[in-house]
């Protein structure tokens, strides 16, 4: 059978649905599975061998083989059987429909998107927000006629990402992975899942003078500065980042794969840690921890549980930003060493 599965948007996504896509490659068999994404959703899928095909598509580029006609073309060519949309939009339900797929399978939030596909998987508001994603892709792989699925997140790196990730580890002077701490802050979605610099840099002290550690801050191009603001306040040559260097998002899977524990807030590179299996605090501002529970061991989840938690705004509505601001350096602190002292992972409220 062929099939046709239509990628999330979102870097974070498109790591929760890979227990998905490893089902729906299983169920391929001796067919193709067909990936069409982002460009950027194929760099995080890098070093995999689930794909047969890779369908690249931008809507808004500028670029004519990216756009969504040259995709439609493309899908046509490759005789698909079964469409899985795991993006819930409009766009890729149509886009199903018009791949010739005889059997068209997802969730989809629009009404007429609904028309489009010949198995609608039910996604109510409130099942969103309390069923953890990773838990919703499984659902749609199944209704495709996937069996025997696992929740467990997986990525690989590309020999590319880890000569990259060596010749950086080299040039910062830091020691072997297992004595480094990552730090990841920021969030493509919005400040309201920022957590303050000054906390980052002061978890970064503690963790150099406490722990005996190194750390490194990940970053993004949009948070170079804030990087280097880390590692100014922490004032430790113990502390380095990754803000004058290329920041392909290969590199970020590398050095979290090879680090001891990730902390970080809720946005895209926490997943790439669960994948690789590091142990990781992840920090929960405006977002519900619940929705996008990753089923680790290894993960603890930090939340207050204020009474204005989880707004689901990208800037705080309020204007303070206590769900974040009121997290300390100190209370971090003590579930990383919970975690690194007997594995415990927990949700913290």
């Amino acid at each position: 059978m062929n099939i046709a599965v239509f990628l999330p948007n979102w870097i974070g996504d498109t790591v929760m649905a890979t227990p998905a896509l490893r089902g729906l490659r299983e169920l391929a068999g001796e067919g193709q599975l067909v990936g069409v994404m982002r460009p950027y959703v194929s760099e995080v899928l890098e070093g995999l061998d689930w794909f047969d095909h890779r369908v690249l598509f931008q809507p808004k580029s500028k670029r004519p083989e990216l756009k969504t006609g040259r995709a439609i073309a493309h899908l046509r060519s490759l005789d698909v059987d079964l469409a899985v949309n795991l993006t819930g939009s409009l766009r890729t339900a149509w886009m199903a429909w018009r791949s010739g797929a005889r059997r068209r399978v997802g969730a989809v939030r629009d009404v007429l998107g609904r028309l489009l596909l010949t198995d609608v998987v039910e996604s109510p508001k409130a099942h969103m927000l309390t069923v953890p994603q990773v838990d919703r892709f499984i659902e749609i792989a199944v209704a495709a006629g996937c069996r025997d699925m696992t929740p467990d997140l997986t990525l690989a790196s590309s020999p590319g990402d880890e000569e990259e990730a060596d010749a950086d580890w080299r040039q910062l002077g830091l020691p072997a992975g297992d004595n480094v701490v990552v730090l990841n802050g920021g969030s493509g979605t919005g400040s309201a899942r920022h957590w303050p610099v000054t906390h980052f840099a002061a978890l970064a002290h503690q963790i150099v003078t406490k722990l005996g550690m190194s750390v490194l801050v990940n970053c993004g191009p949009a948070e170079r500065d804030a990087a280097r603001d880390i590692v100014k306040l922490s004032a430790s040559p113990h502390v380095k980042s990754l803000a004058d260097f290329e920041l392909p998002i290969g590199l970020s899977k590398a050095v979290i794969r090879r680090s001891r524990l990730l902390v970080t807030t809720d946005s895209g590179p926490r997943f790439f840690g669960v994948a690789f299996g590091r142990p990781v605090v992840a920090l929960f501002g405006s977002t519900p921890p619940e929705m996008t529970a990753t089923h680790s061991p290894l993960e603890t989840r930090i939340s207050l549980g204020l009474d204005c938690q989880p707004c689901m705004k990208r800037v705080c509505p309020l204007g303070h930003h206590q769900c974040m601001t009121n997290l300390t350096a100190d209370r971090v602190m003590g579930a990383i060493e919970r975690l690194l002292c007997d594995g415990r992972s927990s949700l913290v409220a």
